[in-house]
């Protein structure tokens, strides 16, 4: 088996020496290339050149925001589950949400053991993925079509992220306490949310105006606190399509008590109620605002966007599990 290992030297919870372990134990099972990222968006151009090169297997080491640019990569010519290299994971960030997901350990060692064990018995499976495009007939439709594994983000939470992203380039810590402060600042300097200017476009269904915050899910869990995950849309699945969770308001009553469902929330039962909206399975939608908004995907800040239009793609990828 030929391989390629793509390692972010910038990983939040991985050292050099970890790397070098890990490296040694992938090479003494497969012909391995391991190469370290060196400037943002080279982990797609390395995903790229796999597909070129035959590879039959690529390995992300590192966070969520990694595991994206290879996705990017691999899917660099769109999707094709039987001819692409397979895809398997190490997570070396701070919260690695796809990993986690997909059942992975959260330790990059015991994550290496696992996928050692896999490629031995041959597990794996095929996700889905969601894909987000610039809408055609708006500012934004030159804007690149970007593949997502497990979530993206317009509006509310994406600024959260670009809080984050701004803490972490003055040389804070990318850790759970630090998004918690963002998104306390976010929501006091928030100027519409009390008056959201989302729009949901759906075929077949009459549009949802006013949303605040509107998250979309590949999966489930939609994130972690810790250890602790967080299930915004419960049902979401890598087998189906996309799934939605809308605000129309974020007033103080209102995130109090969104903010505690989110915290105790379940695989069967997620937010709910009268300014919430939750829609399972959608294949084809779109989210416009009346003023430009942040945007992220996989927890990656994307700047400001006035349209964005969503794919769930079946079946896009098959991973190592």
């Amino acid at each position: 088996m030929r391989a390629l290992l793509v390692a972010n030297p910038a990983a939040t919870t991985t050292s050099a020496r970890t790397r070098d372990v890990l490296t040694h134990a992938l090479a003494s099972e497969m012909k391995l290339e391991a190469v370290t990222t060196e400037y943002r968006g080279h982990a797609r151009d390395l995903g790229r050149k796999a597909v070129e090169n035959g590879i039959d297997l690529v390995v992300a080491l590192g966070g969520d925001g990694t595991v994206n640019e290879v996705v990017n990569g691999l899917l660099h010519d769109g999707p094709d589950p039987d001819r692409l290299p397979r895809l398997a994971v190490v997570p070396g960030g701070s919260t690695n949400v796809f990993a986690r997901a997909l059942g992975l350990p959260n330790d990059a060692v015991e994550a290496t053991g696992a996928l050692l064990d896999a490629l031995r018995e041959r597990r794996e499976r095929t996700v889905g993925l969601g894909l987000a495009a610039g809408t055609p007939g708006t500012e934004d439709e030159s804007v690149p079509a970007r593949w997502f594994t497990f979530c993206a983000g317009f509006g509310f939470d994406a600024g959260v992220v670009g809080r984050v992203e701004q803490q972490r380039e003055r040389g804070k810590r990318s850790t759970h306490a630090l998004y918690v402060r963002q998104l306390m600042r976010q929501f006091w300097d928030e100027p519409n949310r009390r008056h959201g200017t989302v729009t949901l476009e759906r075929p077949g269904a009459d549009p949802v105006t006013g949303l605040v915050l509107s998250i979309v899910c590949n999966t489930s869990p939609w994130t972690y606190l810790g250890n602790r995950p967080l299930y915004a849309s419960p049902d979401a699945s890598f087998d189906t399509a996309l799934d939605v969770l809308a605000l129309n308001r974020l007033s103080t009553p209102a995130v109090a008590r969104y903010a505690t469902q989110l915290l105790t929330s379940t695989p069967e039962r997620g937010p709910r109620g009268k300014h919430a909206l939750s829609l399972h399975d959608l294949t084809d939608f779109t989210l416009h605002s009346k003023v430009p908004l942040p945007f992220q995907m996989d927890g990656d800040h994307l700047g400001l966007r006035t349209s964005v239009r969503f794919t769930g793609v079946r079946r896009a990828l098959r991973v190592i599990v």
